[in-house]
């Protein structure tokens, strides 16, 4: 139990871990892994290269510590990085190896000792901060215990196909080596798939959002080759080797579906609001929106053509907007798809902005929007205010596209987001 004098203590390194966090938490990270080398195929090493760990590590530490009096309000985080966990099967006796090497991180990048009285305090913060992990992630596995179909740890899953839907973004579609049943989950949760990846020789975590829906009887992921020449950034090890090495038939490891990020209420307006392959949660949130309800003789029965049966199969239901920015149309994922399902469901509305357009686009025909998306400037009737809101896409975008809806008058209650990022897992 944390005393008042330890929590003093506590708060005391803020100014430290503003100037110093990243440093402390490379060097951390640096050091479990040299000493636990088993571990690199639990935390991602291309956010290990990047920094993108460390950065968001630190974060997190900054934030525990400025909290240290009240770490409730840090339950949202909490959660999110619990689900997290648990889709990497993060056990109990991996807090002992993390909270060992952090300890000794901070004991030997600010050279004090460990029997120093700053160790003890955070050596009594982070067992604090660990049972609340442990206990929240022991009810999620719990869950997936308790769920039919689900499962704990790493499943064996066969690509049984693998599909181009753009320039850059590809589908695989995956189905269970064991041909047992697949977990009802929440659209808009993913999964961490886990590969052998050739240039590291080690099996590495990657999370992906699925694109499918819940009533499919495949697990589909939609996924973004990382292309330096584009992002400026070190290739992918797991985008790479799926695009490149992974072909139909070969095997994967999944976690089972999870996440906080998901479909909250399919009978009202649902305005679903993307950048890139920020995407594909909102596939699977339109899937399941348009099957909930979907009658299936008008379904088999619908054509392009029949505006009758089209009408009659969105009778009642409530509008869906699909509000989806890209580069340009080539790099625009499962267009056709969702173009399909807006042609046999009026409920759905298509709102596509482009940055790039090419020759011959029409506006109002191939897009709607040239330039970056700017929902100020959108119909009002695509953006209702008794709608709920879901936010998908790299963080600016996801800044950019939450104050303006602010601006436009919707109650941040009604805003849900997933920050599409590599920020890392967070122990």
């Amino acid at each position: 139990m944390l005393s008042e004098k330890q929590k003093e203590q506590v708060k005391a390194t803020v100014p430290v871990l503003k100037e110093n966090g990243v440093a402390l938490t490379d060097y951390f990270y640096k050091r479990m892994l040299k000493n636990n080398p088993d571990l690199k195929e639990t935390f991602n090493m291309g956010h290990q290269r990047s920094g993108a760990q460390a950065k968001a590590l630190a974060g997190a530490v900054l934030a525990y510590a400025e909290n240290i009096d009240n770490p409730g309000v840090l339950a949202p985080v909490i959660v999110l990085i619990c689900h997290k966990h648990v889709s990497l099967n993060i056990q109990t006796p991996d807090y002992d190896t993390v909270g060992e090497n952090l300890l000794h991180s901070i004991s030997e990048v600010l050279n004090i000792s460990m029997d120093d009285e700053l160790i003890r305090a955070w050596a009594e913060a982070y067992q604090q901060l660990a049972d609340i992990f442990i206990a929240t992630e022991k009810q999620l596995y719990e869950e997936h215990k308790n769920t039919s179909g689900s499962w704990v740890g790493w499943r064996d899953f066969i690509v049984d196909r693998k599909v181009m839907e753009s320039a850059e973004i590809t589908s695989f579609y995956l189905v269970p080596k064991d041909r047992q049943a697949l977990p009802p989950y929440k659209p808009g949760q993913y999964i961490t798939l886990r590969v052998m990846v050739p240039a590291l020789g080690i099996r590495q975590p990657r999370q992906y959002s699925l694109s499918s829906s819940p009533a499919d009887n495949y697990l589909r992921i939609s996924v973004k080759r990382e292309d330096p020449r584009i992002e400026g950034q070190d290739p992918g090890y797991v985008s790479s080797t799926l695009h490149n090495a992974v072909q139909e038939g070969d095997i994967v490891e999944l976690s089972a579906p999870t996440g906080n990020f998901y479909l909250l209420n399919p009978d009202n307006t649902n305005v679903l609001i993307s950048a890139g392959v920020g995407l594909t949660p909102m596939i699977s949130m339109v899937n399941h929106l348009l099957a909930e309800h979907a009658d299936p003789n008008l379904s088999s029965a619908a054509g392009t053509g029949d505006s009758a049966i089209k009408e009659k199969q969105s009778e009642g239901k409530k509008d869906i907007y699909f509000i989806h920015a890209a580069r340009s149309s080539e790099a625009h994922a499962l267009r056709e798809e969702l173009e399909n399902l807006a042609r046999r469901n009026r409920n759905l509305h298509l709102f596509i902005a482009y940055e790039n357009v090419k020759e011959g686009e029409v506006a109002g025909k191939n897009y709607h929007m040239q330039g970056r998306l700017k929902l100020d400037e959108m119909p009002a009737a695509c953006l209702p205010k008794e709608a709920d809101y879901y936010l998908c896409g790299p963080v600016p975008f996801m800044q950019e596209q939450y104050q303006a809806l602010l601006r436009l008058g919707i109650p941040p209650e009604r805003i849900f987001s997933e920050a599409f990022t590599t920020g890392g897992v967070h122990l």
